[in-house]
């Protein structure tokens, strides 16, 4: 048996819920390790469920729980004490987590279904029949969509991260993640905050006040405002390498059908940013968003007048040439 859950449970692009199960002989076993990974809790968490479980009578020890040779990383054969299905869903009433609220929502649906109509089935896992599994197909062609998308950088990361199976857009780790993306991703090529770049790169008296990138031939108001303006060809291709190799990463997991938390994207973005050596940014940064707005339009005025004195419209030009006749 391999020792790697048989279950996914996800959120679909619609919001909806999906669990996805492969079984074996008719059953599926997880150990007590597997089934905290599944709802994102930890080991002593399940242990004292199954407890409960086993206390109150709900389920019989002696049928739900059997001891299977797995294959360990060293190439040895353990003998490992393994649950059943029976265990995973009463499991997943009890624990407090993201991933148990999306098990709870999508079981009061399939029971409500079974109470309306007499039965209930998975009408896709039926009909597409084999072992591969659809929730990793439709990932990875998911992922190819936000690879070729004409989306800026930034949210090609924040749009792997939403591919999360326990992604909540309400989570306080996704509101942290997307506040921070930018700032980390700055950080790590240039070493400096978004927000440092633009206070200490806006300058006047440079040509096109410092900006590098941009669309157009010449900056408007918007584009001062944009971190990533300000990069250097080296800072900005560094940048480039950094979200493809995030994206790589992104379609070998799904290759592999290895499922990712949002925990693990997080984590993932730091080591490869850490490979960088500028280190991760661990706080807001010198200068606040606020004060390098005020700093980018005080450098753009000065820039426009600037600007004003050394153009030449046709009439002025016309004007001129009548005038030294």
């Amino acid at each position: 048996m391999e020792n790697k859950s048989q279950i996914i449970f996800y959120q679909t692009e619609d919001g909806k819920t999906r669990v996805e199960v492969r079984f074996e002989n008719d059953d599926v076993w997880l150990t007590q390790k597997l089934i905290a990974e599944l709802f994102g809790v930890t080991v002593p968490t399940v242990n004292e469920h199954l407890s409960n479980v086993f206390k109150t009578g709900e389920l019989m020890v002696d049928s739900v729980i059997r001891n299977f040779l797995i294959t360990a990383t060293d190439g040895k054969r353990y003998k490992t004490k393994m649950y059943s299905l029976d265990v995973i869903i009463a499991i997943g009433y009890r624990v407090n987590s993201n991933r148990g609220v999306l098990f709870r929502q999508w079981a009061t649906e399939r029971l409500k279904e079974y109470m309306i109509k007499g039965f209930t089935m998975d009408d896709i896992r039926l009909k597409q029949g084999g072992h591969k599994s659809r929730y990793f197909e439709e990932l990875l062609e998911r992922i190819r969509d936000i690879r070729s998308s004409e989306r800026m950088l930034y949210q090609k990361v924040t749009d792997i991260y939403a591919t999360s199976i326990d992604y909540s857009k309400d989570a306080k780790e996704t509101e942290l993640f997307f506040k921070t993306v930018q700032n980390k991703m700055h950080f790590a090529v240039s070493g400096k905050t978004a927000a440092e770049l633009i206070a200490e790169r806006a300058d006047s008296k440079k040509q096109l006040m410092g900006l590098t990138n941009f669309p157009g031939f010449h900056p408007i108001r918007r584009d001062i405002y944009i971190a990533k303006n300000y990069l250097n060809e080296n800072e900005l291709e560094t940048l480039n390498r950094i979200v493809d190799a995030y994206l790589s990463f992104a379609e070998i997991q799904a290759k592999s059908e290895h499922a990712m938390t949002m925990k693990d994207w997080i984590g993932k973005l730091d080591d490869y940013l850490a490979l960088l050596g500028k280190g991760i940014l661990k706080n807001a940064g010198s200068v606040s968003a606020q004060e390098a707005e005020q700093k980018a339009e005080q450098e753009y005025e000065a820039y426009k007048k600037d600007q004003d004195k050394k153009y030449f419209s046709d009439f002025d030009l016309k004007v001129k040439k009548l005038e030294d006749e």
